[in-house]
């Protein structure tokens, strides 16, 4: 099957890109072409030398409703796309591959399981009033491969992440914000407007400097949680290779997403 690039739209302009995942009509879900293009395109513009910051969203109304699990439940492999084999090297860990230009997430909507993955993937997160997190890979009957039980507990806390994870339930933006989950909260209409006046700061400094910041952040953080990461690929390749029942990944999405509603 070929890619189609436009599930993935890439605006540049100046020193600062907005990426945008596009496929509005199934909230943003990561389906294959999704999945192909969107590190296709984020190695592009972080090997561009003019790009000095990077904006990621997604089209409304969604962030990112993660995996989409009406591929999975047709029998698809996303699930070892995404590192469920325990082999995955350091640079391919997440859902793009390891960025040297700052990456920052525009959360315009929900972002859950997958898509909760993609925005802790970010260097740091702007929400919009209508943003919402969740972490529904157990209600769903899968484990989690693209880090979700690193980054999380890194971003608010072992028990909020435990609680996140057990739970399956929403979190607000304003209570994202108050457990430091995201930097700011700004109405929806200014979102982007915000984040890339912040991508604009960043494309103010010496390149070369921010980059060696960010490795420094990064490469203390893998010296306490290298384990951690290794952990999770182990279990979820014995999770998701003791095999996936479509029929069942089906049903829990259909309970997921009626759950879902009635807290959002």
């Amino acid at each position: 099957m070929s890619e189609n690039p436009d599930v993935v739209l890439v605006e540049v302009d100046g020193a600062v890109a907005t990426v945008t995942l596009n496929r509005p009509d199934a909230r943003n879900a990561l389906n294959r072409d999704l999945r192909k293009a969107l590190p296709t395109r984020m190695t592009e513009l972080d090997a561009d030398p003019a790009v000095r910051a990077i904006v990621l969203t997604g089209a409304d109304p969604a962030f990112c409703a993660g995996l989409d699990l009406k591929e999975l439940a047709g029998g698809g492999d996303a699930l070892r796309e995404t590192g469920a084999t325990g082999e995955r090297e350091r640079a391919h860990r997440g859902p793009f591959p390891e960025m040297e230009t700052p990456v920052i997430g525009a959360v315009n909507g929900v972002a859950i399981t997958g898509g909760f993955e993609l925005a802790l993937a970010c260097d740091y997160l702007v929400a919009s009033e209508r943003a919402r997190f969740a972490d529904t890979h157990a209600r769903v009957g899968i484990m989690p491969g693209w880090g979700l039980t690193v980054l999380l507990p890194e971003a608010i806390g072992v028990r909020r992440a435990k609680e996140m994870s057990t739970t399956g339930n929403f979190l607000d933006a304003e209570t994202a914000l108050a457990w430091g989950l995201v930097n700011h909260v700004v109405p929806h209409d200014e979102l982007l407007a915000f984040a890339r006046g912040l991508a604009a700061d960043v494309a103010t400094i010496e390149p070369v400097a921010v980059r060696r910041m960010l490795r420094t952040y990064d490469d203390g953080a893998l010296r306490a949680g290298a384990g951690a990461w290794a952990l999770e690929a182990e279990v979820a390749a014995e999770w998701q290779g003791a095999g996936i029942d479509p029929a069942e990944i089906e049903k829990s999405r259909r309970a997921v997403v009626a759950r879902g509603r009635t807290q959002l």
